[in-house]
């Protein structure tokens, strides 16, 4: 239980780290989400032989009364402290979000230069059935549809209301990431789904044609909606992440090879 935070953390729902060898990955769920949402691909990611660690943000995994407390500045803090001590145990971190975990992942790169490299899903870029509630302040609390999962066989832990106060602060979160997205230096792999009920799929196009970085990617995901981390395409995202972190890690190393007498 995280300061502020007055609620049991759901069974579940916990925070979850993997140890494994230079290469770290930070996880980032998304908003109202949980790392046991990320968890199919941690698990993944650690038995290929990465170091994984996935932090729940605040307010998140407990109860909504816990979450309408949080801010959007609570959870860049976080993901940037679980960064710092990923770093301190990893020589190359790579960050990982999922749909506003996303835009956490882009805030990192655009703050710390050696970021190794960012792979979204489905990123937050704009959540229109949100865009209602911006500086309203009632109702307090707005029922929550079903999580967007194509497979219906998995059940994500989520809420079932989400406070009008954190729909807010998502927004302020996705208007102060637009302005930051030219300043990412990193590699970064955009992944979207065909089909997103949450997010626009376009999206991922814009902030793939915003991005100054000389290396970036966008990969389709054909069988999966928003929650493409326990959808269809998980083993798609694992496999094309592994393929992105490698070559970025083996240029690096014949970079360092090259230039060592």
């Amino acid at each position: 239980m995280k300061n502020n935070e007055f609620f049991k953390i759901i069974q579940g729902a916990e925070s979850f780290h993997y140890d494994g060898n230079s290469t770290g990955i930070l996880i980032c769920h998304g908003f109202l989400g949980t790392p046991q949402s990320m968890e199919y691909l941690g698990q993944a990611f650690a038995n290929k032989g990465y170091t994984v660690r996935a932090p729940r943000l605040r307010g998140h995994g407990t109860h909504y009364f816990d979450l309408e407390k949080a801010t959007f500045t609570d959870w860049i803090h976080e993901l940037e402290e679980n960064y710092l001590q990923l770093k301190d145990k990893c020589s190359q971190v790579f960050v990982l979000g999922q749909s506003m975990g996303g835009l956490l992942s882009l805030l990192i790169a655009s703050k710390f230069k050696d970021v190794s490299g960012v792979i979204t899903i489905n990123v937050a870029f704009e959540v229109p059935d949100y865009e209602q509630y911006r500086n309203k302040l009632l109702p307090n609390y707005i029922e929550e549809g079903p999580p967007d999962i194509n497979n219906k066989e998995v059940k994500e832990i989520t809420y079932p209301y989400v406070p009008l106060k954190s729909i807010n602060e998502l927004l302020k979160l996705i208007d102060f990431t637009k302005d930051q997205i030219t300043s990412i230096k990193s590699p970064v792999l955009l992944m979207h789904s065909k089909v997103d009920n949450v997010v626009p799929p376009i999206s991922s196009k814009i902030i793939y044609e915003r991005l100054k970085t000389t290396k970036k990617e966008l990969v389709q995901l054909n069988n999966s909606c928003h929650v493409a981390s326990m959808d269809f395409d998980q083993d798609k995202i694992v496999i094309d992440t592994d393929r992105f972190i490698t070559s970025i890690v083996n240029f690096q190393y014949e970079l360092n090879h090259i230039s060592t007498p």
